[in-house]
């Protein structure tokens, strides 16, 4: 499914929805969407989060949280990072991906099928979940100023331009590591 945000802070959504995950039509004041597999969650202007689709492991159970700034979901688990930089997840815990209430100063998220990455405001960057591959190895990062993640990857930006990387499968992600040159975000 795909999800759309509009100017107006309402949500359109097209594609298969069958467990619910396009029924979004009547949200408003949205700032912010992320999309699972089969779930979509929402972050209000008011730092609150919505969420719709299948709920089988919780990870649609957002309905208590506050003051956050940003939203991430993936196939069975939803994460908030909250202002302070604190973070909350829910949804399928069977690898520890939503164990993640001890950390602090985080501020970005990435999440894959079965991990939840956070970069820290200091360079330096966490995981929790499955160890996909050499997954562990980012706890070595540091002078990181943004990461990307996907199903079973992660990639870090360096101060400096330069990539560091690790995944679990053969799709050629290891050629973007030692990447240079690469614009840092704002």
């Amino acid at each position: 499914h795909t999800i759309g945000l509009k100017a107006d802070g309402t949500v359109t959504s097209a594609g298969r929805g069958d467990y619910g995950q396009c029924d979004v039509w009547s949200w408003t004041d949205i700032t912010a969407i992320s999309t699972g597999a089969y779930h979509t969650a929402g972050l209000k202007i008011d730092g609150t989060v919505v969420a719709t689709g299948n709920n089988t492991s919780g990870q649609c159970n957002v309905s208590e949280w506050t003051d956050m700034i940003a939203i991430y979901a993936a196939d069975s688990h939803t994460v908030g990072l909250k202002a302070d930089g604190t973070v909350s997840a829910v949804g399928n815990n069977t690898y520890g991906q939503c164990d993640t209430s001890d950390w602090t100063d985080i501020v970005d998220i990435g999440i894959g099928t079965a991990f939840t990455v956070g970069l820290k405001a200091d360079g330096t960057v966490v995981t929790v979940g499955y160890p996909y591959g050499n997954l562990k190895d980012v706890s070595n990062w540091i002078d990181i100023v943004d990461i990307s993640v996907g199903a079973s990857y992660v990639v870090g930006l360096k101060a400096d331009g330069t990539t560091l990387t690790v995944n679990y499968d053969s799709y050629d992600r290891d050629v973007m590591s030692g990447w240079s040159a690469i614009k840092t975000p704002n």
